[in-house]
């Protein structure tokens, strides 16, 4: 399993595990999928304190990243990276798996595996 991290991104995720306010050693990045948003599947991305049963752990540069087996498939080969600018700043998934994707960029379809999209607001 492959995930990327841009320079920006691994900045911007180290800062974050840098400014937590537990500083284990064994905390990371957990990014996953779940069910939701406008196209079936949202990713998820947040500070977890250490790796899960069964996660798959990896490292980008000096930044631990957690992914749940179930999450893995569908974030293979995923390249994260962040972007900032006037009209949206943060975090941009860039996924070869994703057969359709929303125009926020945070949500997106993989095949007929894809639960049922909610329609943006």
């Amino acid at each position: 399993m492959s995930i990327t991290l841009t320079e920006k991104a691994e900045f911007r995720l180290r800062a974050f595990l840098q400014g937590s306010a537990d500083k284990t050693s064994d905390k990371g990045i957990r990014v996953g999928v779940s069910d939701g948003g406008c196209s079936g599947y949202q990713y998820t991305i947040n500070i977890d304190q250490s790796p899960a049963e069964g996660d798959i752990v990896t490292q980008q540069g000096r930044v631990r990243l957690f992914v749940d087996p179930t999450s893995a498939p569908l974030l293979d080969g995923v390249v994260i990276d962040y972007v900032e600018g006037i009209l949206e700043s943060g975090f941009k998934f860039s996924n070869p798996n994703a057969t359709d994707t929303c125009g926020c960029g945070q949500s997106f379809k993989a095949g007929d595996c894809s639960p049922e999209g909610t329609p943006c607001s």
